[in-house]
């Protein structure tokens, strides 16, 4: 698990990398390391505004800084958030547990939407009511090319979120997130075997191996130790539907999954 200082080091890097890349207009701070109330499970979301002379375009650039971070850092799996615009979202997760939110915007359309809002560099408009952006918790995938890589990312994103509520005490937040990747594992199921993926549609058609174990993911009180145990049922559940999909990348995310 990441520490605080190598979260803030790592925030030191990007910002340092985002001056130094002739392409980037722009960095704005996000989300609760921005309003200052980030704790010690804390991940980091960053907003960047791409020139708009960039040859390489917003999609572009978000593949140079993967490929800049996988070459550094180390990334154990990365996946884009579909928000229907131009903006880009790229999610990654470091090998120390640390999730990475990097957003690349076009120049000009990066504006403030809430309180959680620090720039670091370059020029925004002041929107405080302008529509958010895409939501991970409320945002359901249609099929397309990027379906498992998105389901899979989606799935270890509402895992790590589960143990970090658990120990924050945040109850319901974590009976929520437990659910949500059950979800996910459901649907990978489901997207494996053919059927429809959406709102668990496929779910009946599942074979009883698949959906057996996922009982044990009930939430059955809000105690803290039942939702460590549905929680680990999840982490298993998903560890054999990803050792179906991709067994290398099963192995990278277990440790960090299972960590205590």
């Amino acid at each position: 698990m990441f520490t605080a200082s190598e979260r803030d080091q790592m925030l030191r890097t990007l910002i340092e990398r985002a001056e130094a890349d002739p392409d980037v207009t722009g960095a704005v701070l996000l989300g609760s390391c921005a309003s200052g109330e980030a704790d010690r499970w804390s991940d980091l979301d960053l907003a960047f505004t791409v020139d708009g002379a960039a040859r390489a375009g917003v999609a572009g650039v978000a593949e140079h800084w993967t490929d800049w971070l996988a070459a550094g850092s180390g990334v154990v799996h990365h996946w884009d958030l579909p928000t229907g615009t131009a903006q880009l979202i790229r999610v990654f997760l470091l090998p120390n547990g640390l999730e990475l939110d990097l957003n690349f915007y076009p120049e000009g359309e990066l504006v403030r939407r809430g309180p959680a809002w620090r720039p670091v560099f370059g020029d925004f408009a002041d929107d405080a009511h302008s529509a958010g952006g895409a939501d991970k918790e409320a945002w359901t995938p249609t099929p397309n090319p990027a379906a498992q890589t998105q389901e899979i990312g989606l799935t270890w994103h509402h895992l790590l979120h589960a143990r970090t509520c658990v120990e924050r005490g945040r109850d319901w937040q974590a009976e929520h997130w437990i659910g949500q990747a059950r979800t996910h594992v459901i649907a990978l199921a489901c997207l494996r075997l053919g059927y429809p993926t959406a709102y668990a549609k496929g779910a009946h058609l599942l074979p009883a191996e698949v959906t057996d174990p996922l009982r044990g993911t009930l939430v059955r009180s809000l105690d803290a130790d039942e939702l460590r145990r549905a929680l680990m049922v999840a982490v298993e559940a998903f560890d054999r539907e990803m050792r179906l999909h991709d067994p290398a990348l099963a192995e990278r995310l277990r440790p960090l999954l299972a960590e205590d």
